[in-house]
């Protein structure tokens, strides 16, 4: 009989050809458990899904509880679902007044997708304004406004009217014009390593789009819901986006994502032609459920303020002659190391010591330490140390 790690190289699609073949039975709180028992600490939290840990069981009650209910009805946007109303009527509790309607897909990549559709729809324009090296998904669209040739170049061709600005570069702003719908970027980069942007560009790219009637679209797919220690990344700089990109941490653990805009702006998708945008199991009651246990646990418990305080623990522990630098905000940081080689071996011996980690799509140098809200600080030691061992073994 076929193991299950056979049966998974068998007939699962893989996207490398070497996986990590890591088999875990359980997770809970920032620990996953493998077949034998054996505990790694998640330093990634699934790249920036499980803020709350694993298994918070505020999130598990109120999934099951909605099984029990019902889970899909209809395709978004025709019924009064109680999930989707109450989830989209806390998010907008606390968010700018200028964002008011919520439209609830599958996934960050979808969010994407239909923010740049609505852009579109609304100004009327066709020019999408891009960073390099970013990131914002997979899909066609998504992958059209990614910054980085060496992940599309065997996709083209892709979306006309995309051009690419360097991210946190003022001078760049007047490649933005009045024939710009919109442009998209990601509050702090990710996938280029944790890149964060100086609150006077943010402020000159706010000040842009309103000059050319241009919309700016925030993808905090991976740095909202405290992950940089505020609730949205955006609250750092001083600025409001026109349409808002979430996913990841949204859904407790489920998949969900949204993109979230002014009634005005979401309107545009109503009519010439209906049903602008459309999505069959966006907004799954189950996993707007999740996603609003996973946001009251995260208010009520006050996670977000603890934030700032781990990232100094973390700062004062990752030093070392080997590391460049630590980069990054809050719980999102990459520790910059000398090449991909060495960070690649870092990264194996932490995972066989028990750390999970990994490195940038777009940085492949630096490692990604972006652990669950609640890590405490006795495993941000533990971790650490792990971290500090391998360097050490190393460098």
């Amino acid at each position: 009989m076929l193991t299950l790690r056979q049966l998974f190289l068998a007939n699962n699609a893989q996207t490398t050809n070497f996986p990590l073949l890591l088999e875990f039975e359980r997770a809970e709180g920032v620990n996953l458990y493998d077949i034998n028992g054996k505990a790694y600490i998640d330093l990634i939290s699934g790249i920036g899904v499980s803020n709350l840990g694993h298994s918070n069981p505020h999130v598990i009650n109120a999934i099951k509880q909605q099984v029990d209910k019902y889970m899909h009805l209809m395709v978004y946007g025709e019924y009064v679902q109680t999930p989707q109303v109450k989830f989209a009527e806390k998010l907008i509790s606390l968010l700018p007044d200028n964002l008011q309607s919520v439209y609830f897909v599958n996934s960050g990549a979808e969010a994407v997708e239909g923010a740049l559709k609505l852009a579109k729809r609304y100004t009327g324009r066709q020019q999408i304004v891009s960073c390099h090296n970013s990131y914002h998904g997979s899909s066609h669209g998504a992958l059209s406004v990614m910054g980085s040739e060496v992940f599309k170049q065997a996709y083209r061709p892709l979306l006309p009217g995309v051009n690419f600005i360097r991210f946190n570069n003022i001078d760049d702003l007047d490649l933005i014009t009045t024939e710009t719908a919109c442009v998209i970027i990601e509050t702090i980069q990710g996938e280029a390593g944790i890149r964060v942007p100086d609150a006077t560009y943010m402020q000159a790219l706010r000040k842009r789009c309103n000059e050319t009637g241009t919309l700016l679209i925030l993808d905090e797919i991976q740095a909202a819901f405290g992950r940089t220690g505020k609730l949205f990344a955006f609250e750092h700089f001083g600025i409001v986006p026109d349409i808002l990109l979430l996913a990841k941490a949204l859904g407790g653990g489920m998949p969900i994502g949204a993109f979230i805009a002014s009634n005005e702006i979401m309107g545009s998708l109503k009519e010439n032609p209906i049903l602008g945008h459309i999505t069959t199991f966006g907004g799954h009651p189950v996993c707007c459920a999740a996603g609003l246990a996973a946001l009251e646990v995260l208010i009520n418990e006050d996670l977000v303020n603890t934030v700032a305080e781990k990232e100094i623990l973390l700062r004062s522990l990752l030093i070392h002659p080997a590391i460049k630098e630590v980069r990054g905000k809050g719980l999102m940081l990459a520790i910059a190391l000398q090449n991909f080689d060495i960070n690649k071996k870092i990264i194996d011996r932490c995972i066989a010591h028990g750390v999970i980690a990994d490195w940038f799509l777009h940085c492949d140098n630096a490692m990604r330490i972006a652990p669950p809200l609640i890590i405490t600080t006795d495993e941000i030691e533990k971790a650490c140390k792990v971290i500090m061992e391998a360097i050490d073994h190393y460098c």
